[in-house]
């Protein structure tokens, strides 16, 4: 939706929820991110003014799966009175007279989410700073892990272990530069070959990294953001998505690298630490989640090449297709 039709919709939304006839919208910004649905917005009411976001679905498409916003409005709904710093939803739902689409809005945090890249903020916290926050992103997830998925039924059943597998295959008959991909088959077969046998099951996030952290510039953890790929199923694929955020063998190691935050062993401990039961298979975990990025940089890629959704970074991560899936074999042994 273009900003000047959001910023004509917003007005008469807000002035009914604010119960100010007076209420003024006074800008409306994009922002920042791969989806592009997102947007910021102020509005002077009753003498103040605040500042909020809004999420809608991207358009043109069928309103399920990750573009079904109001999954993450189950998600933050269910962690209400819990530990997990989190976006309270203010307002939320799926009248079209409003926007056209389903929609949620949370107030607009001040921050921003972990960047340890060259010259970005999180690149000047101490050693101390970062294990300390480090510790409070894990706790955040173990927290997550514990929150009963009866609170967020809307999310559906459980994903079965492998299906979690044999669902990215469609993504991979669609990706772009498939050559990058070639030991995509041999990996699947060994992921199948050898799925965990148990695994603690919840509420997962489903793309817990530092791009969805959102935190206080003196380096505490303010929120967990953007839950469009939450679900149930096996809570340890948040942890092995990290640690392969974080694990260096699995990216492509060139003039631009990617920035990592703390090591994939040191944050296993801080989860060991704060759920309080060892990580059975995390191997297996952070290799699923390789072989799954893999298959989604390629994916983008694809989207963005054939314009459907424009974003040049992905001709950058590509680089790393090859390296994850090649991490992911040596994981699996």
């Amino acid at each position: 939706m273009h900003t000047q039709d959001l910023h004509h919709r917003l007005i008469p939304f807000c002035r009914h929820h604010l119960e100010d006839e007076n209420a003024e919208v006074l800008d409306v910004d994009t922002m920042p991110g791969h989806a592009g649905f997102s947007y910021g917005f102020s509005v002077k009411s009753h003498g103040e003014t605040s500042r909020w976001f809004i999420r809608l679905p991207p358009p043109n498409v069928n309103w399920r799966g990750t573009a079904d916003v109001l999954r993450q409005v189950a998600v933050l709904n269910a962690l209400d009175g819990t530990e997990v710093p989190h976006c309270t939803i203010q307002w939320s739902g799926d009248d079209l007279k409003w926007f056209g689409c389903p929609y949620f809005v949370v107030p607009l945090l001040d921050g921003d989410v972990l960047r340890v890249g060259p010259g970005e903020w999180g690149s000047r916290l101490s050693e101390d700073q970062c294990l300390q926050l480090g510790r409070e992103i894990m706790e955040a997830l173990a927290n997550i892990h514990r929150v009963d998925p009866a609170r967020a039924s809307y999310l559906g059943a459980p994903v079965p272990f492998d299906e979690d597998v044999k669902r990215w295959d469609r993504f991979y008959d669609r990706a772009a530069d498939p050559h990058l991909l070639a030991l995509v088959p041999e990996c699947r077969e060994k992921l199948l070959n050898t799925l965990p046998s148990s695994a603690p099951i919840g509420i997962f996030h489903g793309d817990f990294q530092t791009s969805n952290l959102f935190c206080s510039l003196d380096g505490h953890l303010k929120a967990v953001i953007d839950w469009e790929l939450t679900g149930v199923g096996a809570t340890l694929n948040d942890v092995g998505w990290i640690c392969t955020f974080s694990d260096r063998a699995a990216w492509h190691q060139g003039s631009i690298s990617r920035p990592i935050f703390l090591d994939p062993e040191t944050l296993s401990t801080l989860y060991v630490d704060a759920y309080g039961d060892p990580l059975p298979d995390i191997r297996w975990y952070r290799a699923l989640a390789a072989y799954k990025f893999a298959i989604i940089t390629g994916f983008n890629l694809s989207l963005h090449r054939r314009g459907k959704r424009p974003d040049p970074s992905w001709e950058q991560t590509k680089l790393s297709m090859k390296p994850l899936i090649d991490r992911a074999l040596e994981l699996l042994g």
